[in-house]
């Protein structure tokens, strides 16, 4: 069978390499077995670019003349691009069109109607970075191996004095890369911890809401070189400040133990012993009877 690829990236090694050991260095300004014991799934961490080793900050992974390029010059479609506005997501019709003649695209974003939302006050969030943008790919890939966990990349590119959503917590961890620019971060602890992807925040908002209107465990200005770590469900808001603002964020998909019961319950459907039906009349309710099933030495459990 021949081996592929996967799609924007390189066969990875093995073992984490030290180009994966510099991508998180440039994350967070503290030893990796630090950030794994006190911060990682736990608590937030605020890196300031002068304790990063990059003088230079992120511009070599995403610049605004970058940004600029992707929006006006690479003809994105959706849903590479979304723009928000007061918290809310503006529909794609609004800034989206047709390819040209001849062309059966119907969502080419369109730069002029893009400016326009831009111009208004909208944010633009340019997505799934880690597939197009190439000093991202391969970013994308380090940090991966480093953390051993799969992640995505996101951008976000909001007009002075802005901010493109409400308070909200993620389902995910987040490093956020503040590249250009300076944005107000705002951060409460969460209403409910380690939400996993099917628990959203919206299903929460009144408790968001609230907990978003007491004070703050993290309230902090990000400048050109700062990073920041959140972990899943911690809430957040941001506002771009006296100009534009971008910054990257690097979502880190948890794996979690109610994952792998997913996929033990996956496995489990395969085996015809657990699929087999209890012995009639089986009381699930009375521990004597369900212990010999669940423990191999009931009459479902040893095969018919």
């Amino acid at each position: 069978m021949t081996h592929l690829d996967p799609p924007g990236g390189h066969r990875r090694p093995a073992v984490p390499s030290a180009d994966a050991g510099a991508a998180l260095a440039r994350c967070v300004a503290v030893e990796p077995a630090k950030f794994a014991a006190a911060h990682w799934g736990h608590t937030p961490l605020l890196s300031r670019a002068a304790d990063l080793p990059d003088p230079a900050g992120f511009t070599d992974l995403l610049s605004p003349a970058d940004a600029d390029e992707l929006l006006s010059r690479r003809g994105l479609r959706t849903p590479f691009l979304r723009i928000a506005k007061d918290g809310q997501l503006v529909a794609a019709a609004r800034w989206t069109g047709g390819g040209g003649a001849g062309a059966e695209i119907g969502d080419q974003v369109l730069d002029e109607r893009v400016l326009e939302q831009y111009a208004s006050g909208a944010t633009l969030v340019l997505q799934g970075l880690h597939r197009i943008w190439p000093p991202l790919v391969d970013f994308a890939s380090d940090l991966g191996l480093a953390l051993n966990q799969p992640l995505q990349i996101n951008a976000y590119l909001t007009p002075a004095g802005s901010q493109g959503f409400a308070t909200h917590y993620d389902t995910h961890d987040v490093f956020v890369l503040q590249v250009d620019g300076r944005k107000h971060w705002r951060i409460h602890p969460p209403v409910l911890p380690d939400p996993l992807e099917k628990q959203p925040w919206g299903g929460r908002a009144d408790e968001v809401g609230a907990t978003a209107q007491g004070p703050a465990a993290l309230d902090v200005v990000l400048a050109p070189g700062d990073a920041l770590y959140l972990p899943r469900g911690w809430l957040h808001s941001a506002q771009a400040q006296d100009a534009s603002s971008l910054h990257l964020t690097v979502g880190i998909r948890a794996l979690t133990r109610y994952a792998l019961v997913e996929e033990l319950l996956t496995l489990a459907a395969e085996d015809q012993r657990l699929r087999a039906s209890l012995p009639f009349g089986t009381d699930v309710a009375d521990p004597d009877a369900i212990e010999p099933e669940l423990t191999g030495n009931g009459r479902g459990a040893a095969g018919t």
